[in-house]
């Protein structure tokens, strides 16, 4: 997991009247929900949207990935707080890099394998493996809990998210990530799995435990 902080500009008060329309009307984010906004529409209200893009550029050059960002999909995701879950068993070849664009309400990116916490505000960048367990929690928290998320409360948080290729070998050597392949076991199985322990896993939504998938 990687993380920093890219100076970009608060988006345009249309486009954040937008993002709360749709996010309260449209998506009816509940807390726990995440949900993919339509990026086409904002690009056209979003001026800077092209100094986001080259911030997050320039500071994944720093990190050694060079010109990787430019060739990956890009979407536009909003989240009301975030259980505990992993994206490998639908993105298990990507890593995902993201770019924060709301202000700090008191929520933070943890990472309970590891403990990292990151508190999350505008210009917050992070990249990650999709297999590692994650959520957006309240920051005093020590899990997920639906009752941090009241109605009257704000926590809504919008990003921008890239796929890196994870077998692009510099999103692989910035990541430290090793591979161990097992030509085998694939063969038997017919989608996408992460496994621990010689099963099948999934994680606990409240406290990021890794448990046996049911």
């Amino acid at each position: 997991m990687l993380s920093g902080t890219v100076d970009v500009p608060a988006p345009p008060a249309r486009l954040l009247a937008d993002w709360e329309r749709e996010t309260s009307l449209r998506l009816g984010l509940e807390p726990g929900d995440v949900e993919a906004l339509p990026l086409a529409r904002a690009r056209a209200r979003w001026p800077d949207y092209r100094h986001c893009v080259q911030a997050m550029s320039d500071w994944t050059r720093t990190l050694g990935l060079h010109d990787v960002l430019a060739s990956c999909d890009v979407a536009l995701m909003a989240c009301r707080g975030a259980k505990y879950h992993h994206d490998g068993a639908d993105y298990g070849g990507a890593a995902f890099c993201n770019l924060f664009l709301s202000e700090d309400r008191g929520l933070d990116l943890h990472f309970p394998s590891t403990g990292y916490r990151i508190p999350l505000s505008r210009g917050t960048a992070v990249i990650f493996d999709t297999g590692q367990p994650h959520a957006v929690i309240e920051r005093c928290s020590g899990g997920f809990n639906v009752a941090d998320f009241p109605p009257d409360q704000d926590c809504t948080q919008i990003f921008l998210t890239w796929e890196l290729p994870i077998e692009n070998a510099h999103v692989g050597h910035a990541l430290r990530i090793a591979f161990d392949i097992d030509p085998s076991t694939p063969l038997l199985l017919n989608e996408e799995q992460v496994w621990l322990n010689g099963e099948r896993a999934s994680v606990c939504p409240d406290s990021g435990r890794w448990c046996q998938a049911g």
